[in-house]
């Protein structure tokens, strides 16, 4: 399954650990996203999605939780 946001669209990315010694070796940094049943805040027909979403998004409120 894939780490990317359906909202936003962040996805996970490469980057350098850096020792002391300035040994720099590839690792990934992935979002916190979770997977979830919501609806957009901004679509008028309310209509119930089940995607992953980052928590960024989820606490900006573009996203509304469906229990």
């Amino acid at each position: 399954m894939s780490r990317i946001c359906y909202v936003c669209g962040k996805r996970p990315q490469s980057a350098n650990l850096v020792s002391h010694a300035n040994n720099k070796v590839k690792h990934w940094l992935y979002p916190n996203v979770h997977k979830m049943r919501f609806t957009l805040s901004n679509d008028p027909s309310r209509k119930v999605v089940s995607a992953k979403v980052c928590t960024k998004c989820f606490k900006a409120n573009k996203v509304k939780k469906v229990v």
